[in-house]
């Protein structure tokens, strides 16, 4: 049974168990509400939740777990030999997932039946005409079908089949066991609210607990890739490289400082942007513009965030791009190319300006008015108010508007691509090239995209390279935090 099925009959019981338990619990009352120890939907809540809850993490961990064990058994059955053909024992199981995923889709198209593709393996079938198949169904196969890669591919989908069957017996039965369980207690003097309230809190803390291992795990997953990149490359030619020249035929260099200087080139003409036009916007906004005019151009500049970054980089192509190259840098003798830092940086910081103004306007009016009043009363004028009172007392929160724009801009990608082009700067081609904001640079996410395109090979150096610069990004955003965090602290003492 599909996920989405056994989601939707979990929920379905869950319902049935809300309607039940109410009805159940003022079966037990004769009716009468003032007899039960908590409101009625509180037993139809604790019957939705013991039903639903608990069968809901089994899945998500089965759907978690069981592809990994899945994977590392068939894994664990293929030759030494296919795996030197295809590179590595990585490309081997991929090659092995689409196979299966081919299989799957030629049984769900009438091209095969179970018993053909059962027999495949046995070596009497025609490779060749199995590969044609397979490739008739949109899989990507790029070489004949080997007999141990079909044969793994049939052990890969007779595992997943009975994964699956499994998975949805232990989910149903526990949905149902839950409902059972939850009716069994239900009665007039079960103190459902206060199970309920128990459980809400357990879900809450559960909620946290995701969010808080999914970053360690993001966290770790690119630590461990990276120490096996740093096996393969040394270190000191990653961080003090000043060429960027990956082959995937071997001999790369991997410098990352060209693409560290393009993306905070490129960051901070965005904020050059979009810090003083989002600042100044807010502060009209809240300190000078009427509310019909607010109500109005607050909703219109937030509309920018909405924007896909694609439409943007679009932008940047078409109109911005060929308007700074016949306007500033061809005249200036700067570039004649419509990629450049400039044009990436402009179209950045216009994405960026609602993430700055809509924050910081937020926080400017958070700041109480009886500041404001008292500046008044001392006889500055609205603008030293904003100046010496408003603005200080509201610096931590456009703190953060900043760093999250930051953090915005160094994650772009698209905008880079189309705007600034996809070619580093050397650092060895000369000053010019790295500073002249009118040539193309490009940055680290992008790179981190194209290294990872592709049928990638996780143990070649060009790969892993991939998650070195992951956390590197992942660094830099640490260290923007923890210096915010500073300034948010050191002048919050000031104005509490």
């Amino acid at each position: 049974m599909p996920v989405l099925w056994i989601v939707l009959v979990v929920l379905g019981l869950g319902l049935i168990g809300y309607f039940a338990g109410r009805m159940r619990a003022l079966g037990t009352a004769g009716g009468d509400t003032r007899r039960l120890h908590s409101l009625p939907s509180y037993y139809g809540w604790h019957a939705l939740m013991l039903t639903v809850v608990p069968s809901l993490l089994v899945l998500a961990a089965w759907l978690l777990v069981a592809p990994n064990w899945i994977e590392n058994t068939v894994s664990a059955t293929l030759p030494e030999a296919t795996i030197a053909e295809s590179g590595s024992r990585g490309l081997a199981m991929a090659e092995v997932r689409r196979a299966a995923g081919a299989l799957d889709r030629a049984v769900k198209q009438g091209t095969m039946d179970e018993a053909t593709v059962a027999t495949l393996h046995s070596g009497v079938a025609d490779l060749a005409d199995v590969t044609a198949r397979l490739k008739e169904t949109g899989a990507i196969i790029t070489s004949d079908i080997t007999v141990s890669v079909l044969r793994a591919a049939q052990e890969y989908r007779l595992m997943a089949k009975a994964s699956g069957a499994y998975m949805t017996f232990a989910v149903l039965l526990l949905a149902a066991a839950g409902l059972v369980l939850a009716l069994k207690r239900t009665n007039k003097d079960f103190r459902a609210r206060n199970v309920v309230e128990s459980g809400i809190r357990v879900i809450l803390i559960l909620a946290s607990t995701i969010a808080i291992l999914t970053t360690i795990g993001i966290v770790l997953s690119m630590l461990f890739e990276t120490g096996n990149f740093f096996e393969r490359y040394p270190w000191q030619k990653f961080f003090f490289g000043t060429k960027w020249a990956p082959d995937f035929r071997g001999d790369s260099e991997l410098g990352m400082l060209p693409l560290l200087w393009g993306t905070l080139y490129i960051s901070v003409v965005a904020l050059l942007v979009a810090v003083p036009i989002g600042l100044f916007a807010a502060i009209y906004l809240s300190e000078y513009a009427g509310p019909k005019l607010r109500a109005v151009a607050k909703p219109m500049i937030e509309i920018l965030a909405g924007i896909p970054t694609i439409v943007y980089g679009l932008f940047a192509l078409m109109t911005v791009g060929p308007m700074v190259r016949d306007w500033i840098a061809q005249p200036l003798g700067l570039g004649n190319s419509t990629n450049s830092v400039m044009t990436a940086g402009l179209v950045m910081g216009v994405m960026l300006i609602p993430f700055v103004s809509s924050l910081s306007d937020d926080i400017i009016n958070a700041v109480p008015q009886s500041m404001r009043d008292g500046s008044f009363g001392l006889g500055a004028t609205q603008s030293e108010t904003v100046k010496q009172v408003v603005l200080p007392a509201a610096l931590p929160g456009i703190v953060g508007a900043v760093l999250l724009a930051a953090s915005r801009a160094i994650g772009e990608t698209m905008i880079v691509v189309m705007g600034a082009g996809a070619a580093a700067a050397q650092f060895a081609d000369g000053p010019g090239a790295v500073i002249n904001p009118f040539e193309a640079m490009t940055t680290v996410t992008v790179k981190i995209v194209s290294q990872l395109t592709g049928d990638t090979d996780f143990a070649s150096p060009e790969t892993l390279v991939a998650f070195a610069l992951g956390l590197t990004l992942f660094v830099i955003t640490l260290g923007l935090n923890v210096l915010a965090l500073f300034i948010v602290r050191k002048y919050r003492e000031q104005y509490e």
